[in-house]
């Protein structure tokens, strides 16, 4: 668990290195659907496409850096945010990532200079494949989503959102390994409904809420490059078992459709991951009561802007 304190401290450090992402308030109808009041989060208007160069930059700014630079695994956010904050502070940085990463972010990751090895089918293949460069290299690793520093940065989407659409009562979260709703939970630390959104094909904290511990998940679907990564952290679960109050689950169908609804009412792109908290709401999925005031977090927007079937 996080203190407010703690989270404060760090949104201080990492402030001018990100941006303050915006909100847009909407009449549900926009949508489609019944809600009192939608707020909108567009993290996918963050530098490099998503909220994880919050994670990306705390740890940086954080940690003892060695001379060999730093090492990620990633579907591709993680990747592309790592290479975007190791630019910035002039580090070296070496991203691995599954073949089923996107072309927007592995040309992302290419663009911000750092040294990219393509390679096994998922995000685990990356992650054993970094692992052993750390111990080849000495480079330092930045997980990412179950490392203290990682949280910590996301949980600033928490922070941010609170000042600028209070009286929330529900947050949907889109939920691969956890850092975000995790993060983000610490800070609300059980004053609004905290709802993860995970697809139907990766229900990842879904299981293991079910199970009471961390446990394998099927990997698969239309957000597998962002929400798939097998199991949840082992330091996000019990933060999710204390402050998620629920999940959902989406169909890919819902997430392409929550996609295009943001593009055709907003002009708002969002990868399938940034739009799987959407399609909660969009699919009926969630169905919010009468008076609630409804955030969702769009959470990134690496995506080829014509092709929403990415």
């Amino acid at each position: 668990m996080f203190s407010p304190s703690e989270i404060r401290s760090v949104y201080a450090l990492i402030s001018p290195h990100i941006r303050r992402t915006p909100v847009i308030e909407l009449d549900g109808t926009d949508f489609g659907v019944s809600v009192a009041s939608l707020v909108l989060k567009l993290e996918s208007l963050q530098h490099a496409g998503s909220f994880k160069t919050r994670g990306a930059f705390t740890n940086l700014l954080t940690r003892a850096v060695p001379r060999g630079g730093v090492v990620a695994a990633s579907g591709g956010n993680h990747g592309a945010a790592v290479a975007f904050a190791a630019m910035k502070r002039n580090i070296p940085a070496k991203i691995f990532v599954p073949k089923v990463a996107s072309p927007a972010k592995i040309r992302q990751i290419n663009e911000y200079g750092a040294e990219l090895v393509i390679g096994g089918e998922r995000y685990t293949d990356a992650l054993a494949a970094s692992e052993a460069w750390v111990i080849e290299s000495g480079a330092m690793p930045i997980h990412a989503y179950d490392q203290t520093e990682t949280q910590l940065g996301q949980a600033t989407v928490g922070l941010e959102l609170e000042a600028q659409a209070n009286q929330l009562t529900t947050l949907l979260i889109a939920v691969g390994g956890g850092g975000l709703i995790s993060g983000i939970a610490s800070w609300y630390a059980g004053q609004i409904k905290i709802v993860g959104v995970e697809p139907a094909q990766a229900p990842t904290l879904t299981r293991a809420l079910e199970a009471g511990r961390p446990v394998d998940a099927p990997a698969g679907g239309i957000a597998a490059d962002s929400l798939a990564p097998r199991r949840v952290g082992e330091l996000v679960f019990p933060i999710a078992q204390r402050y998620v109050n629920q999940t959902v689950l989406v169909s890919d169908d819902a997430i392409r459709d929550a996609q295009r609804r943001l593009w055709t009412t907003l002009r708002v792109v969002a990868e399938p991951g940034g739009a799987a908290a959407l399609a909660a709401l969009t699919s009926g999925q969630y169905v919010p009561a009468p008076n609630e005031r409804v955030g969702v977090l769009i959470c990134g927007g690496n995506t080829n802007a014509v092709d929403f079937d990415r």
